[in-house]
């Protein structure tokens, strides 16, 4: 290697550190999606589940559940916002199922809004329900 330039060796090493990182990220999306195709204790899987509820309860839902369905995820980046639309939607879903209610309201969409949300991303959620002025105060118990 005498007489090769170093800018090029560090040239080479710079990107085989970004490819690795990218492949270490996309790795472990991946694997959490793996993680949530594994069968649970009864047979079915979490996604399994989350058509199910998505399923079930999709005579339930009106104009007005959908468009706040909507305006909840409406935060969430583009590329990831029909996977979280469908978890949430799922959630709700159930809640209004096994309420035995005749229709998803507001309060099931709050409700299940809150429930499918990581905790770690409770601040932002909190900052999104003031700003856009819905009431969350019967379920702020569930926030951390």
């Amino acid at each position: 290697m005498e007489g090769s330039p170093t800018w090029f060796i560090y040239f080479i090493w710079f990107w085989t550190f970004v490819m690795v990182g990218f492949m270490a990220i996309g790795g472990y999306f991946m694997f959490r999606k793996f993680l949530k195709v594994m069968p649970q204790n009864d047979g079915k899987s979490k996604l399994d589940w989350q058509n199910y509820w998505v399923e079930r309860s999709r005579p339930l839902w009106t104009d007005d559940s959908k468009a706040m369905l909507d305006k909840l995820v409406s935060p969430v980046p583009g590329p990831f916002r029909d996977i979280a639309k469908h978890s949430i939607a799922a959630k709700i879903g159930q809640l209004a199922v096994e309420s035995g209610a005749s229709n998803v309201t507001e309060e099931h969409c709050i409700q299940g809004y809150i429930l499918a949300t990581p905790k770690r991303d409770h601040r932002s959620l909190k900052d999104f329900l003031e700003k856009n002025q819905i009431d969350y105060s019967a379920y702020r118990h569930l926030l951390g």
